[in-house]
């Protein structure tokens, strides 16, 4: 797996877009179809303002009554009709005893010539009866006549229906633009949640079959945070960047065609900023992306900094080491903050402030440019105000993408960190066992020239030999570090060896599945982890196969159920996380029940007797002749008056087995274990203890 190329960060996160395409084009339609409804809005401005509001002022004819014919719209005013020329049909001839007239809007009030004015000329009254025209440089004075209220209404009277119409369609298409909004919302949010639900699935699904060497050299808290902080900061990307981007991208491609129906030139100028923002964009990621990137590596390692904290606070506080953990912390949290601030220093600089300056000075040079008295000459009012209502639209999808590449950013760094950790080897894949698909083994196990090493060429086991047939009990003791573990982690799986080969009944176990050579395994920790939940749970883990009575026969075979029915719930009580409530030994009993109930076919003991005492101890002696009958038992011991019984000893240093035969044979050897064992047995404190310190202390 780690030989095959990567495929592109962009192209993984879009494949798990498609998980959910549908969900997703849909969407985009309905995406559409709000950005055509909300871009509707200035276009019907637009021809309100030039068709109606302004319409007044288009060219007009002067006729006597008689003249005009039926059907054709007309204002009466001063006994003659007054027929504007957008009322005619095209192509319709104009009798020539019509005579042309102008109507234009001087300050507050309305003027009437009639008369031949040239467009765009400018109108300065004299008088009320009197207005002077400027047209090429050149004045003449014209007879006009003061519009009265009354009669501006007059005029306007074939407006007001098709105004309130386009009103009411504007009304109508923002409330459609508002329901289409809250669908696409919600159906690409949706489909992100259901992205991110997937991803994390499939996050935790894999770090089930990471071996464990990997967890050995990674920080718990740096899992947690890919798990929990950075598939949060993913779904940001989903629902926020990639929703923003979206509506963004539709938005702008409706105002740029919008904007080349109004006025071609006005459109292309519109076209040249993009260029501008996509060189602002760039610069603003290249430099943002190192302190994203800062800033998520430190908020992993100060998850895992918590973490242990919290884990040894015990140890923290008994040592008085709060003060230096506080500053360990700090640096930590001082380093995120820094970049931190100067991220958003680039930010600040080239995202919101950058688009509103360029897209005010493009507003102000156009306003300028066709402003004054070249306006009507140059575009009308309506496209004027349609363009700059549009050229504001046309900034805000630029300010959200913007304003959305902080969380893209945080987004990727921290899809690369949780597609680094999908890209580590994993073990086979999980599969479902059960009795009829895993045959129990018989238990007999064979160890032959096995060497391992965890890093390079330090090998912590040698060329291990042995055998532990059916039924028997191997016991391993050794100092810390001799490799007693090692052996059992080997058997277990949760390593590959360097050299040599482990069979299980004759078969490599390397031709197991995971779950196939664990099915029937069943391991006591000398740290027992009990789960949240309840006493019961803790020793089913809700296998189907284990019922109620099971687990209390497990509890009583081991010496538990006198302690557990005392408790106010009995086996109904509630374990809090790790059991902290429960003393060592009673965590260890429950753990001990647990593998009891699996009745597993090989029985690993790690230390398990350790946090027992002495009672107790007799309980689990009692237990263990019980459950080492017809399965393979391992212990691995520091108190050797544990394994007295064991059916063959293997005294382990430096990694290589220096002894091996049963008590008694071991004890007339009088070498290592015959020192031990008459260490542990003295009158010395330390040897109460059950600890081999002084033993390795010894050279031993």
């Amino acid at each position: 797996m780690a030989n095959k190329p990567k495929p592109a960060l962009a192209r993984r996160l879009f494949r798990y877009a498609l998980l959910y395409k549908k969900t997703i084009l849909f969407a985009l339609l309905i995406l559409f179809a709000a950005t055509a409804a909300q871009l509707a809005g200035p276009y019907i401005a637009k021809v309100i303002i030039d068709q109606h509001i302004q319409g007044i002022e288009k060219p007009w004819y002067a006729a006597d009554p008689a003249t005009v014919p039926e059907g054709v719209q007309v204002v009466q005013y001063q006994d003659r009709s007054f027929v504007r020329s957008d009322w005619l049909e095209n192509g319709q001839e104009i009798p020539q005893q019509w005579e042309k007239a102008s109507i234009s809007a001087i300050g507050a009030s309305f003027y009437l010539i009639v008369g031949d004015i040239p467009p765009g000329a400018a109108w300065s009254p004299v008088s009320d009866d009197r207005v002077e025209v400027v047209s090429d440089g050149q004045t003449q004075s014209y007879p006009a006549a003061k519009l009265t209220k009354e009669e501006i209404i007059q005029f306007y009277s074939y407006d007001f229906k098709p105004v309130l119409w386009l009103i009411g369609l504007y009304v109508i298409l923002l409330l459609a633009s508002s329901g289409f909004t809250f669908i696409q919302s919600y159906l690409l949010q949706s489909a992100a949640l259901g992205i991110i639900q997937k991803m994390r699935t499939d996050v935790m699904n894999h770090i089930q079959r990471i071996p464990i060497r990997y967890f050995d050299n990674t920080p718990i808290g740096a899992v947690v945070s890919r798990i929990a902080n950075d598939t949060e900061a993913i779904k940001e990307l989903f629902m926020s960047f990639m929703a923003t981007f979206v509506v963004s991208g539709v938005n702008m491609i409706g105002i740029i065609v919008a904007l080349f129906i109004l006025d071609m030139k006005l459109a292309l100028l519109t076209l040249l900023l993009i260029p501008v923002f996509v060189v602002i964009m760039v610069v603003h990621l290249r430099f943002s992306k190192i302190y994203v990137t800062i800033m998520r590596a430190r908020l992993s390692d100060m998850n895992a900094k918590l973490n242990e904290s919290i884990h040894v606070m015990p140890i923290i506080q008994a040592f008085r080491r709060e003060k230096k953990t506080i500053e360990e912390f700090e640096v930590l949290n001082e380093d995120r903050y820094v970049n931190q601030k100067k991220q958003f220093r680039v930010f600040s600089l080239s995202s919101r402030n950058a688009v509103s300056l360029i897209i005010g000075l493009v507003t102000a040079g156009v306003i300028w440019k066709f402003g004054g008295d070249s306006l009507q000459a140059a575009i009308s009012f309506g496209v004027l105000y349609a363009f700059i209502d549009y050229l504001s639209r046309f900034a805000q999808p630029i300010i959200g993408i913007f304003d959305q590449l902080l969380n893209a950013q945080r987004a990727f760094v921290s899809a690369e960190r949780v597609f680094h950790l999908m890209d580590q080897p994993a073990e086979n894949e999980i599969v479902e066992t059960s009795e009829e698909t895993v045959k129990r083994p018989e238990g007999h196990v064979e160890f032959d020239r096995v060497s391992f090493a965890y890093t390079g060429e330090e090998y912590v086991l040698k060329e291990i030999s042995f055998e532990a047939k059916k039924g028997e009990t191997v016991a391993l003791v050794g100092h810390t570090g001799s490799g007693k573990s090692s052996i059992m982690n080997l058997l277990l799986g949760f390593y590959e060896v360097n050299s040599g080969s482990i069979r299980i009944d004759g078969r490599e176990i390397s031709e197991y599945s995971k779950q196939e050579l664990r099915k029937h395994m069943g391991i006591v920790l000398q740290d027992p982890f009990l789960f949240t939940g309840d006493i019961k749970f803790n020793v089913s883990l809700y296998d189907s196969s284990i019922g109620p009575e099971q687990v209390k026969q497990a509890l009583k075979d081991v010496g538990a159920a006198p302690f557990i029915e005392q408790l106010p719930q009995a086996y109904d009580t509630p374990v809090v996380e790790r059991g902290s409530t429960l003393s060592a030994g009673q965590r260890q009993l429950i753990s001990f029940a647990r593998a009891l109930a699996y009745n597993p076919a090989i029985l690993i003991l790690d230390e398990a007797t350790a946090s027992i005492d002495s009672e107790t101890e007799g309980l689990i002696q009692q237990a263990l002749k019980v459950l080492s009958e017809g399965r393979t038992t391992f212990i691995i011991a520091h108190r050797l008056s544990t394994i007295k019984d064991a059916d063959q000893i293997l005294v382990l240093h430096r990694g290589e087995i220096v002894e091996r035969g049963t008590h008694d044979e071991l004890m007339s050897k009088q070498g290592r274990y015959y020192r031990m064992y008459q260490l542990q047995t003295g009158e010395t404190g330390t040897a109460r203890s059950g600890s081999l310190t002084s033993v390795q202390a010894q050279g031993i």
